[in-house]
């Protein structure tokens, strides 16, 4: 037994096929745990999971397929998971939509509101929906994968941005409310990852190399290396930890 072993927990993580979600659900499972995949395409869910079983052993990974934007979606991924493993222990909301590059100026209503829905509105849905069994055994941990995009102001992601800073202060609420239940909310801030989410911010080599400048490990950060954070998070290592923003950016932030 280590401070982060989740053997016996069940972490449902959104957004989990590819990119950070992946690297999260992949981690978990490595420290013990079960997870549910979930992303909107079933086939990749499938795959992913079946793969993570054949790794980390038989039946470690189930694959659940939910759109976020659709609140039938996201209950049947609660009632589909208890159904599976009879319990959530662990909720990351990773998943998040953009839509939209540019000033905010040019955004268009159906965007600006999809970036809201997704990315706010849909996270405090699915905490809605798993954090009455967390109240009921006065124990849960939930992650929501925010970015550093809601520390910062920018000229090209600000619906995004707006959505981000919404979310620490969703985690910040929320570990109010749940905390005397022993309920942790924590966000995770990550800087620029390289995944196909971020692609426009890191794949013009002149892009990266204004991102990194400034920054003092000079480099953009790996899906696995923002996993690491979650698995604290969702272990007993992060046991006193709520309401809170781990900032993982290689320093961005500083500079």
């Amino acid at each position: 037994m280590t401070l982060f072993d989740m053997t016996g927990k069940v972490a449902v993580v959104t957004g989990s096929t590819r990119g950070i979600g992946l690297a999260i659900a992949e981690r978990m499972a490595e420290h013990g745990a079960k997870v549910v995949i979930s992303s909107r395409k079933a086939d990749v869910c499938d795959k992913v999971a079946r793969e993570i079983s054949a790794k980390y052993g038989a039946g470690r990974a189930v694959a659940i397929p939910a759109n976020i934007s659709s609140k039938d979606n996201l209950q049947h991924l609660v009632d589909e998971s208890n159904r599976t493993f009879g319990r959530i222990d662990v909720l990351v909301c990773n998943a998040a939509s953009n839509p939209y590059y540019g000033p905010l100026g040019g955004i268009s209503d159906d965007q600006f509101r999809k970036i809201l829905d997704n990315n706010i509105v849909a996270n405090n849905w699915l905490i809605s929906m798993v954090v009455p069994q967390m109240i009921a055994r006065k124990d849960g941990a939930i992650v929501i994968v925010s970015s550093i995009g809601g520390l910062k102001g920018s000229t090209v992601l600000g619906a995004y941005a707006i959505s981000k800073a919404a979310d620490m202060q969703l985690a910040r609420n929320l570990a109010c409310e749940y905390g005397p239940h022993n309920v942790r909310v924590n966000c995770i801030a990550p800087g620029l990852i390289k995944t196909d989410f971020a692609k426009a911010l890191w794949d013009n080599p002149d892009t990266l190399k204004a991102s990194t400048a400034r920054s003092p490990l000079l480099r953009i950060g790996v899906p696995d290396e923002i996993a690491g954070a979650a698995v604290f998070l969702g272990s007993a290592a992060g046991n006193f930890m709520t309401g809170q923003t781990l900032v993982i950016d290689g320093g961005a932030t500083i500079s």
